[in-house]
């Protein structure tokens, strides 16, 4: 903590947490025509107000039998989330808190019909996790993960899940903002802070309530771009339950594309790092005390001995400003670009300012340590 305000300093390598969204107890353009849906039908599309409500419930038709419902027993009572069918062979997505100390999971699909659920693998750093259902391939509706990276703000997205219970529960909103940041569940605190997080999150005005968590979030063209995993809020039910204030976070579809299918075939996933501690912005007055004419980019607050980025030869106090030819504005943006694009032993060119100077290097990344505490 500085005398000029709050600073969260983590390492880029990972993942910042809110109240999450679970219950105790392609071109992303708007459909003008008509767009094949997951299970085969079409998803109308109008531009009149009639046309447009058409076009969600023959969305909803289309996509809600991919998604599913979660109830699970836990050693301290029954539990309940969402999720949604990934691929012909039995795989649904949903979040690692969701599935999180379960002894028992049934899968409850939207015409009624249940599965037992096994987990096949987790990862609380990203909540991902991915549950195996043994039921014939005629019997589940894949959705389709679309290209996070065209999702932009003010873009309309459906959220369907399993809210208070409620399964099959559609909502509306917009995309509020892009690369946001939660907290890891495995967090390690620094001098009281979490330096652990996972970025490249989408923000939500979408209705996502306890029970949503591990759901679709969806575009016009019944694609998933993101999975939702939490919502911040301030208001609480009676039973002490997180209600939606209209601010929720959903996990990219980009970050699933690359995290599920090393859950399914190793059971775990392995973050690239950097070995670095950074800030997470940079404000004037932050800036000048570091003698830098700028706040865009990631300041190096923190090398770690022998880690990559000293093998590589960045220093402390280095402000870095691009990656593979793409401009960095915060630390949250090339920890974005970390999880979504790379992985442990690719090659990065970082583009660095060091005292005025503007500087190329090539980093070899590494695989985090699990007991990472720096």
């Amino acid at each position: 903590m500085s005398k000029h305000g709050f600073r969260i300093y983590w390492v880029i390598s990972v993942l910042v947490m809110s109240a999450f969204a679970c219950q105790y107890g392609s071109q992303l353009s708007q459909p003008t025509g008509e767009a094949l849906a997951p299970g085969g039908s079409s998803i109308l599309g109008s531009t009149d107000l009639v046309g447009q409500q058409d076009a969600l419930v023959s969305l909803y038709r289309a996509v809600s039998q991919g998604v599913v419902s979660l109830q699970l027993k836990t050693p301290i009572g029954p539990k309940q989330g969402s999720g949604f069918v990934v691929d012909a062979d039995g795989h649904i997505v949903t979040n690692y808190h969701v599935i999180e100390r379960a002894t028992y999971i049934e899968v409850v699909f939207q015409d009624g019909s249940r599965a037992e659920g096994t987990v096949v693998g987790a990862d609380q750093d990203s909540d991902l996790a991915v549950v195996d259902v043994d039921l014939p391939a005629d019997q589940l509706v894949p959705l389709v993960l679309a290209n996070s990276d065209s999702v932009e703000v003010g873009q309309l997205v459906i959220a369907i899940g399993n809210p208070f219970g409620l399964g099959g529960s559609m909502s509306t909103g917009i995309v509020s903002n892009l690369a946001r940041t939660l907290p890891s569940l495995s967090s390690v605190p620094e001098g009281g802070e979490d330096i652990f997080a996972v970025g490249d999150l989408i923000q939500t005005d979408a209705a996502i309530n306890p029970g949503n968590s591990g759901g679709p979030l969806l575009n016009l063209n019944g694609e998933v771009i993101g999975v939702n995993r939490a919502i911040r809020t301030f208001y609480f039910s009676i039973d002490n339950n997180t209600l939606s204030t209209g601010i929720g976070f959903a996990i990219s579809s980009n970050v699933v594309k690359r995290i599920v299918p090393a859950l399914i075939a190793n059971g775990h996933y392995e973050y690239p790092y950097l070995g670095i501690g950074s800030l997470t912005e940079l404000d004037l007055t932050t800036a000048q005390e570091f003698g830098l004419d700028r706040t865009i980019g990631a300041y190096i607050r923190q090398v770690i001995d022998d880690g990559p980025a000293d093998q590589a030869g960045l220093w402390r106090g280095d402000l870095i400003i691009g990656v593979d030819g793409n401009d960095v504005s915060s630390s949250t943006d090339l920890a974005a670009y970390l999880l979504s694009r790379t992985g442990p032993g690719d090659v990065i060119r970082l583009r660095v300012l060091r005292q005025g100077q503007e500087l190329e290097f090539d980093l070899t990344l590494g695989i985090r340590p699990a007991d990472c505490e720096c």
